[in-house]
């Protein structure tokens, strides 16, 4: 059973959630050690949020509050078909986010091709790393993962033992590790309002089997995201190749913010 978007409505101050630059929207599934409800940030200078603390460490992975109670339902099906749901990467911060980017642009850590191979940035212009690290890693700002109600998903259960997860699509594929849970999803994760905004590559991000999104929630966010409050906010944050990224800001939010599945996001809005 499909739940509409009008039966759940984004609360609370929805342009940092945007941005990712505080967590009051957050539930953490473990004991999170966070008594304040604002992240550290570099956003706008109109931004009035309180005093920063710590990022949530590793093990607290967050989800949206509002989806809770549709996530455990999926996680519950899932148990019934011998697969044990779990989640890799949940709510990441404005923060987090910059991290991952500046260690990819500053070549700290390897940015990756869509078969695997590790791109050489020495040669590179600027914009042309912004482009390769685009094709799996988002723009500070503009990441979905922000919103809560994106998270990626694998079964610890159907891993051979002592073998991790990589987070590759050839786990997802056929034969891998994670292909009956890709099966199962793709057959049932549209009963509890999940899609897959990632399912095939459009000229922007990679493919993306691990990556779910909460439709009731994503398709508000996605309504509300606004290319000005990113753009100002990057011009207030210390981030690898800002000049480039300005200047191709609006080539970014075509082929790598906006261009993702929209099927279940256009019947959202017509129920």
């Amino acid at each position: 059973m499909f739940i509409p978007t009008n039966d759940v409505t984004v609360l609370g101050d929805i342009d940092k959630q945007l941005l990712g630059v505080t967590d009051q929207h957050v539930h953490y599934l473990s004991h999170p050690s966070l008594t304040n409800k604002s992240l550290p940030h570099n956003s706008a200078s109109t931004d009035t949020a309180s005093k920063p603390v710590n990022a949530p460490s590793k093990s607290n992975i967050g989800i949206h509050l509002q989806m809770r109670t549709a996530f455990e339902a999926l996680k519950q099906s899932a148990e019934t078909a011998g697969i044990e749901l779990k989640i890799a990467s949940g709510f990441r911060s404005f923060e987090r986010q910059l991290q991952i980017w500046n260690n990819k642009f500053i070549g700290n850590t390897a940015i990756k091709k869509g078969n695997g191979e590790t791109v050489d940035i020495s040669r590179l212009s600027d914009w042309q790393v912004i482009e390769a690290i685009l094709l799996y890693s988002a723009l500070p700002g503009a990441s979905r993962h922000h919103w809560g109600c994106d998270i990626d998903v694998y079964a610890p259960n159907l891993l051979s033992a002592g073998k991790s997860l990589q987070l590759e699509p050839w786990e997802y594929q056929q034969s891998g590790p994670m292909e009956k849970l890709s099966t199962w999803l793709n057959q049932h994760a549209e009963e509890f309002g999940f899609y897959f905004p990632y399912d095939t590559y459009r000229g922007g991000v990679a493919a993306e089997p691990w990556h779910l999104s909460f439709v009731p929630l994503s398709a508000q966010y996605q309504a509300q995201f606004n290319l000005q409050t990113l753009q100002a906010c990057l011009l207030n944050t210390d981030i690898g190749g800002k000049t480039a990224i300005i200047d191709n800001l609006a080539e970014i939010e075509k082929r790598f913010i906006n261009n993702v599945n929209t099927c279940l996001i256009d019947y959202s809005h017509e129920n």
